[in-house]
């Protein structure tokens, strides 16, 4: 094992070096022409005596003796020793000096060659080290320093390799156990790479002895069962249920997920477990738990972010191929992100399904990512386990320590194809012929603690028999009867049950004053001045409140009810329509005012936070983040309602069926603006098509408001209803300052969120009821008071399109008895829009009539990109429905 391998780099002083160039910087005449030269040179001046290199002219030793060292730090990785299944040896880097080549010169009690031997046991050894080049400089310093003074020193206790082989022996067993009972089922096999947990089970011992409270795990398929089982301690009773279905009873059809996307909770003391739910996109639960984490570190009042920890263990493949790890890396710095640093373990196959490194990627190594951002790579051996740990371990230190993200590379293979039904070697017979022969990481460990004398025979056996009598006993448990779901039955929710929403006007006009209140010598822009200014006149009632003052409210209310409020987004601080305002800039030295979060002491955590330009790495934290804090606002603001195509994975995987598939509740908003005013293809539409087909089971919360008062009761109702839900609201572009677009403050006292509005004239003899949703509404009542057709034409909103509150749109349109042509109308076309999904139920509630559709022309673009065009199908759409 090459954990034997004793290695002595205490010959490698660099520290030695750095203080004699320090001395020289201050005493130069103190040091011999050699020592002058090598310095000289290496502060990059390349001179003697102010004259530069002439052709020719010899390097120092002392300056090649400098170059090797740094090549080593640089580039010895390249030929460390950290492949279990290499059989095509990479050949020494042209930066790196041959065995052969020998430096002549004289330094301090070691010979030079003793130096260079030194940097080839650490660098070229068991472990690859890129540390060079970080992004803190300090970190790199530090590195440098364990890595040659102190990682192959500190050598694991006794306890701490007795532990790894009783953790190799519970992984690999278990595999086994579940091939034998279980086989051809899929689960991912973590065999050839069981040094993983083991890992993470010395790893949580450091947390303990820490104080770190929890750690959130994001991780794909490959080995996740073995983590469940042995390092989140999940029952092996529950998850050979999973194998054998016919054990579950009474389980809903459609509902859960395949055994290896599930996520589990072990929140027991000391430190609390979280393994995430992820779907097969594969690496798009990175962005998820760091939401998670940074939520739950809020909720403990962790400011130095170092009592709850994100875990990401990546694939080869999704790592080197997935764009959200780049996404999720961005917010890793961001002040509105920041989690405190993630450790990353990508278990490397050196293979995807079927595909080798060499067809997956780019660069020379899966985790060449971590370079852009300047972050510590060490490339690990899974057939050494010892050194593994100590990597581990180390991680876990530069966490804490500099919280920045770490990247452990652990190369390893796979011992069975992509699942433990495909046959690998139809693409890979070389590559597993290898792994056929090769014996099992536990038993070199176990070999190699015999030869020790750290664990016996007897020892190692006792340890076999005691965890596989163990195994067998939860499957004749399970055999012997049904194995019931431990879930509590979905309660069955009143959708359309009042909610009281409304707020005293005093207490309104109150806080209006204090988010309206400017700081002493603070330079506010004169255009927020006057809107401050007309905001209080909202306040007092003298003035009509429009969209900016009632999402204002709403989160004042909220907020000095003791709830926290979040929202992020592309420019979500001013507004994408500079309509919000979140944030004041002194205009003479540009510091930042926050006017909701100075409303009193004890209110709750006000941000709004200015997103990177990424919306599937941001939507994803915003879901985690809800996930774990029930009792807030959380809220991811789209700058064009259509820019949440780019986040279709989360919305699809996560905010749409999370509760079916995982019992995973979130009370996440989005904001998605929505309107076709002639802006072209990609800011018209949110795509509500979208989410009315991903609507189902009641799954989540889909509304298109057309009035001030309806957003803050909408807002409100979110969190005072005890429904858990995603909201999707689609937000007002042109209505944020449209003159009908307004509510009276009595609306905001008094009202309630109504689903469905009825005409406020209800013209009793009218014979055409008009039905739409959204901002069309206005140019429909513009256009029936141009014609005047007020008693004729009734047109009644559709607020809530999903839940539909069908009960209530029966009895409004039942209400207009003189009725006798029913029409939808809307601004999308019939393939797009609310219509397809509308219809149907809009059809049964009218079964004497057909119910007519006006709307754009079916269309594979959403708008045309022609505002003239545009123009003339909106007049068209407005002389169908009132012709």
């Amino acid at each position: 094992m090459q954990s034997n391998q004793n290695i002595n780099s205490d010959v490698i002083d660099i520290a030695l070096l750095e203080e004699m160039y320090e001395r020289f910087k201050k005493e130069p005449n103190r040091f011999d022409h050699a020592w002058r030269v090598f310095f000289q040179n290496f502060e990059g001046k390349n001179q003697v005596n102010n004259r530069p290199r002439q052709a020719g002219e010899k390097i120092s030793g002392l300056e090649k003796l400098y170059a090797c060292l740094e090549a080593y730090r640089r580039y010895g990785h390249f030929h460390a020793d950290m492949n279990p299944i290499s059989f095509l040896r990479l050949a020494p880097p042209r930066s790196l000096p041959s065995e052969n080549e020998s430096i002549e010169m004289q330094l301090p009690a070691v010979s030079p060659d003793q130096w260079i031997a030194a940097a080839r046991l650490i660098y070229c050894g068991p472990v690859g080290f890129e540390c060079w080049g970080l992004y803190d400089q300090s970190l790199e310093k530090w590195i440098l320093d364990y890595i040659e003074n102190h990682f192959f020193q500190n050598k694991l206790s006794v306890e701490q390799q007795k532990k790894i082989l009783h953790y190799l022996n519970r992984s690999e067993l278990f595999e086994v156990f579940l091939h034998t009972k279980y086989p051809g089922q899929k689960r991912f096999s973590i065999e050839g790479a069981e040094t993983l947990i083991p890992m993470l089970a010395l790893f949580l011992d450091s947390c303990e002895q820490s104080s770190v409270e929890e750690v959130v795990f994001g991780m794909a398929h490959r080995g996740r069962l073995n983590v469940l089982i042995n390092i989140l301690e999940k029952s092996t009773k529950a998850v050979f249920a999973e194998f054998d279905e016919a054990a579950y009873s009474d389980i809903d059809e459609g509902m859960g997920d395949v055994k290896y996307h599930k996520g589990f909770y072990k929140h027991t003391l000391p430190v609390k477990l979280t393994l995430c739910p992820n779907p097969s996109h594969l690496e798009s639960v990175n962005c998820v738990v760091e939401g998670q984490v940074r939520s739950k570190q809020l909720l403990l009042g962790d400011q130095e972010r170092a009592k709850v920890i994100p875990v990401l263990i990546h694939g080869d493949a999704s790592i080197a191929g997935q764009g959200i790890v780049y996404e999720t890396l961005q917010l890793s710095r961001l002040s509105g992100y920041t989690t405190g640093g993630t450790i990353h373990i990508v278990i490397n196959n050196q293979i995807g399904f079927t595909t080798l490194p060499k067809d997956l990627q780019s660069t020379h190594y899966c985790t060449d990512i971590a370079k852009a951002f300047g972050l510590p790579i060490f490339h690990v051996n899974a057939e050494d386990p010892e050194n593994c740990a100590r990597v581990m371990l180390l991680a876990f230190e530069i966490r804490q320590k500099f919280h920045s993200d770490v990247f452990i590379d652990l190369i390893c293979y796979r011992k069975y194809g992509h699942n433990e039904s495909d046959e690998p070697a139809f693409t890979q017979p070389h590559e597993y012929k290898i792994i056929k022969a090769k014996k099992p990481i536990r038993e070199l460990y176990r070999d190699f603690l015999i030869q020790e004398n750290i664990v016996s025979h007897e020892d190692i056996e006792n340890l076999e028999r005691e965890f596989h009598s163990g195994l067998n006993a939860d499957l004749n448990a399970l055999k012997q009867g049904k194995m019931e779901e431990k879930k509590s039955p979905r309660p069955v929710s009143n959708h359309f049950k009042e909610v009281v929403t409304g707020v005293d006007s005093q207490i309104l006009k109150e806080l209006a004053e204090q988010f309206s209140r400017i700081p002493e010598n603070f330079s506010l822009h004169p255009k927020i001045a006057n809107l401050v200014k007309e905001r209080l006149l909202m306040a007092s009632g003298d003035k009509p409140v429009d969209w900016g003052m009632a999402e204002t409210l709403a989160y004042a209310t909220l907020l000095t009810e003791g709830m926290n409020v979040r929202l992020s987004g592309q420019d979500s601080e001013r507004g994408t329509f500079s309509h919000r305002h979140a944030l004041w800039v002194d205009q003479n030295e540009e510091r930042d005012y926050f006017p909701l979060a100075h409303l009193s002491e004890d209110s709750g955590l006000f941000e709004a936070i200015n997103s990177p330009l990424s919306e599937m790495s941001v939507l994803g934290f915003e879901y985690g983040y809800s996930v774990a804090m029930p009792n807030g606002l959380t809220i991811w603001e789209a700058q064009f309602g259509d820019f949440c195509n780019s986040a279709q994975v989360i919305i699809d995987q996560y905010i749409a069926s999370g509760e079916q598939k995982w019992d995973q509740k979130a009370n996440l908003v989005l904001y998605l603006p929505h309107g076709y005013e002639g802006q072209g293809p990609e800011h018209s539409s949110a795509r509500m098509e979208r989410f009315l087909t991903l609507a189902g089971q009641d799954n989540m919360f889909i509304v298109n408001p057309t009035t001030p008062a309806q957003l803050f009761h909408l807002l409100r109702r979110h969190m005072k209803t005890p429904i858990t839900k995603p909201l999707v609201v689609f937000t007002p572009k042109g209505l944020l300052r449209h003159p009908l677009s307004v509510s009276p403050l009595s609306e905001f006292s008094t009202g309630k969120f109504q689903t469905i509005i009825d005409d406020a004239a209800h013209p009793k003899q009218a014979t055409k009821i008009v039905l739409c949703s959204g901002r069309f509404y206005y140019d429909l009542w513009n256009q029936r008071a141009k014609l005047k057709q007020e008693t004729t034409v009734a047109l009644i909103r559709v607020e809530q399109l999903y839940p539909l509150n069908k009960e209530a749109i029966e009895k409004m349109i039942s209400s207009y008895r003189a009725a006798k042509e029913y029409i939808w109308a809307q601004e999308e076309p019939s393939n797009m829009g609310a219509w397809t999904y509308i219809a149907p139920h809009l059809n049964s509630l009218v079964p004497s009539h057909e119910m007519l559709f006006v709307g754009r022309e079916r269309s594979a673009s959403p708008a045309t990109g022609f505002h003239s065009r545009h123009d003339f199908e909106h007049a068209n759409l407005l002389k169908q429905v009132f012709e």
